[in-house]
């Protein structure tokens, strides 16, 4: 998800995919524990994902963009 998308987004829209990546993450690392992770790297990128989304509504929430 690029930072412009997510610029365009409505505060509720950021929080529902910050839930919605964060249940993602929570099912990657149940599946990492079992052994049975298709995309280990996938966790990563749900991790930058979360962040991107609360550093952007944190910004928006400031009024700076």
């Amino acid at each position: 998800m690029k930072p412009s998308d997510v610029r365009n987004m409505s505060a509720g829209e950021i929080e529902a995919e910050v839930e919605k990546r964060r249940e993602e993450l929570f099912d990657l690392r149940i599946q990492s524990a079992v052994g049975h992770t298709s995309n280990p790297r996938r966790a990563r990128v749900a991790k930058r994902e979360i962040a991107r989304l609360l550093t952007i509504a944190k910004e928006k929430a400031e009024g700076t963009r």
